[in-house]
């Protein structure tokens, strides 16, 4: 776990970014990227009387990964859907800060509301926006969860600290979709997080042959960055997968029942993408 905090204001820098983003439509089909455009880049527009951003990081890296013969899933995945796991964490947070301080009003956010997680997490110094636009830490690489408590307490600020991705491009090079379109740009409609989860049509078919076997989510340009040699094996046994999760080969994979993946993704973020979902990625994939 690592904590950053930063004062809760305009994100000045990231405006004209996420504005070019939108425009370029390099969001697809995500429309939800363009609601509350305003509150995504201010806090205290989401929180009265906001007065700091407390930012924090949540290791998922996983000590076992799955058999080799499969079709893959994102890492982030194997365990429960970290949504719930960490508001949980947070609410506790939240009450442990109003036991010893005295009442502070804050909200807890975790990937389901208008902020901007990696901005925040930038701004206070906990790392820096590779050029996959990841977060990415100097001591663990980038394999963890972002989380926000924004609350009106003043605190004293982090720094935001220096990039160092140098002149690397292994996250460039290694996108077989090439959705990396530039140095820190991703266009999220070339993703393969985006054809597997976001996407409800069918997966366009100049796309086939080029998914390197993921049916959920993608890991290519974390699991090629060389800062993620530093990855740790997490502590959190919510995050462990089902045993049967790491043993499924893809001959299992195409014979899934939704019996099966209601048992094998209970309480899972996979549950995202559905059954449907799921087997017109693996159909894809065959």
């Amino acid at each position: 776990m690592s904590c950053g905090i930063s004062k809760a204001g305009f994100l000045e820098q990231e405006a004209p970014r996420l504005e070019n983003w939108l425009n370029k439509n390099q969001h697809g089909q995500m429309t939800y990227m363009e609601n509350n455009f305003d509150k995504r880049l201010n806090p205290t527009l989401l929180v009265d009387d906001a007065k700091s951003v407390v930012s924090l990081l949540l290791n998922y890296y996983p000590l076992e990964i799955q058999n080799p013969d499969s079709y893959k899933i994102s890492k982030y995945a194997y365990g429960q859907d970290y949504h719930f796991v960490i508001k949980e964490k947070l609410k506790e947070f939240l009450s442990s800060i109003q036991s010893s301080i005295g009442e502070v009003s804050g909200r807890a956010f975790v990937d389901s509301s208008p902020v901007l997680e990696k901005a925040w997490a930038a701004k206070s110094g906990i790392g820096w926006i590779g050029k996959n636009s990841n977060l990415i830490t100097q001591k663990v690489g980038s394999f963890y969860f972002i989380a926000e408590l924004i609350i009106d307490l003043e605190l004293e600020y982090d720094n935001a600290t220096t990039d160092h991705c140098g002149t690397c491009t292994a996250c460039i090079d290694a996108c077989p979709t090439e959705a990396i379109v530039a140095p820190y740009i991703v266009d999220g409609s070339k993703c393969i997080s985006y054809f597997t989860i976001e996407l409800k049509e069918n997966i366009p078919a100049e796309m086939k042959g080029k998914f390197d076997d993921w049916a959920f989510g993608c890991d290519i340009c974390q699991d090629v960055c060389p800062w993620n040699k530093f990855s740790k094996a997490h502590k959190e046994p919510l995050f462990n997968p089902n045993p049967d999760l790491l043993s499924i080969s893809k001959k299992d994979w195409e014979e899934i029942t939704e019996e099966t993946f209601k048992v094998v993704f209970k309480n899972s973020a996979i549950k995202r993408t559905k059954f449907e979902g799921l087997k017109r990625n693996i159909n894809f994939l065959k």
